[in-house]
C-alpha cells in the first residue's frame, strides 16, 4: 500500500473519531437541532455522509460515484428519527468506504473514477471525498459545540498552545503521521 493510501486511511479514521466524539455528545433533540431554516441538523449531515459514502465507494474502480439508486434529496430529510438506525447507516458508510480503501493498491491510483460523468484519478477523487467528509464533520462538530455547556476540546485546548508546542518540540524528529497519538 502507498504511503498516500495509509495517509488517506489514517486522515479518514481522525475525521471520523472527531465526528463520533462529537456525536456521542449529543441527545436526540440535538442532533435534530438546527440553528435556522437554512441550516442542516447534525443527523441530517450524518444521513448526508452516509450516503454519499455508500454511493461513491460502492464499486468504486468499476462504476460512476452518484449511483442510480441514491436519493441524494432524501439524505436531507428526517422524518422519523431512530438514532440507533442512523448510527448504524453512519457506520456503514464508513465500513464502505474503509473496506474499499483497504482494497486498493498503488497501481490503482492513477485509474480513472467517474463522479456524475466526471473522470478523476482514484488519488483526486480520494482528495475529494476527504474535504467533502472534513468540511461536514466540522458542521457536526460546531453544532456540538453549539450547544455544549462545558465543552471539551478536540484538538488543542484554547490557551494550552504553548505547551502543546513545548510537549511537541521535546521529542525527537521523527516522521510520524499528526494522528498517530491522537
Amino acid at each position: 500500500m502507498s504511503d498516500f493510501l495509509i495517509s488517506s486511511i489514517k486522515l479518514f479514521q481522525y475525521y471520523k473519531s472527531l465526528a463520533d466524539k462529537s456525536i456521542q455528545r449529543l441527545n436526540d433533540n440535538q442532533l435534530l437541532f438546527t440553528p435556522n431554516k437554512e441550516s442542516n441538523s447534525a443527523a441530517v449531515i450524518i444521513k448526508h455522509i452516509a450516503g454519499n459514502m455508500l454511493s461513491r465507494w460502492t464499486d468504486f474502480l468499476t462504476s460512476d460515484g452518484e449511483k442510480t439508486w441514491r436519493n441524494r434529496d432524501e439524505e436531507f430529510v428526517i422524518e422519523q428519527f431512530n438514532k440507533e438506525a442512523l448510527i448504524a447507516y453512519w457506520e456503514k458508510g464508513w465500513s464502505c468506504l474503509f473496506d474499499t480503501l483497504n482494497s486498493l493498491n498503488i497501481e490503482d491510483l492513477n485509474k480513472t473514477v467517474y463522479i456524475r460523468n466526471e473522470g478523476y484519478t482514484v488519488t483526486e477523487a480520494i482528495q475529494r471525498q476527504t474535504a467533502h467528509y472534513a468540511y461536514h464533520i466540522g458542521q457536526i462538530v460546531f453544532i456540538a459545540k453549539m450547544q455544549s455547556e462545558q465543552w471539551e476540546s478536540l484538538s488543542i485546548p484554547r490557551h494550552q498552545s504553548a505547551s502543546y508546542n513545548n510537549d511537541k518540540f521535546s521529542q525527537n524528529k521523527d516522521i510520524r503521521h499528526f494522528t498517530d497519538n491522537v
